[in-house]
């Protein structure tokens, strides 16, 4: 299993989850600097499809301390990589109504590459968020009571 670097815990809150794509992301040399340290957020990014190419906005990757002048912009947009046929099946569901390109995690690979989890995201309406919290906080409960009745029993 890779190494997570960091990853998008609201993304699974905010978005029910279709499906998940591994994109490759093109960097500067202090960009895979600061990644490998781990200074990397996804909070509030997403990606969007411009002129057949993948583009991821809105990551913070901060800057490398030990960089100079040639240190990279924080915020800026960073190309995805990707098939262009898949690029163009996931123009077609993101026409879609209500459909997004949300990051999940950023990670490196076996072969030391950094790679973003991309998935194809449905907004979740805020009943579905309490439903879900309601259905999590009633499983936490189920498996607190049989914790406790394998207790007395043992």
């Amino acid at each position: 299993m890779a190494k997570a670097i960091t990853e998008n815990r609201k993304a699974w809150h905010d978005y029910h989850i279709e499906e998940t794509y591994e994109v490759g992301i093109a960097l500067k040399g202090t960009e895979v600097k600061s990644l490998r340290t781990g200074k990397a957020n996804l909070k509030d990014s997403f990606a969007r499809v411009d002129n057949g190419e993948l583009i991821l906005c809105n990551m913070h990757i901060s800057p490398y301390e030990k960089g100079n002048r040639f240190n990279h912009e924080p915020e800026r947009e960073r190309k995805l990589l990707m098939h262009k046929s898949e690029i163009r099946r996931l123009i077609g569901k993101t026409a879609e109504k209500g459909y997004a390109l949300i990051p999940l995690r950023a990670y490196f690979n076996e072969r030391g590459r950094a790679k973003i989890e991309l998935a194809l995201a449905k907004g979740k309406r805020q009943y579905d968020k309490r439903q879900d919290i309601a259905e999590r906080d009633a499983n936490r409960e189920i498996r607190r009571a049989l914790k406790e009745n394998q207790k007395v029993l043992d």
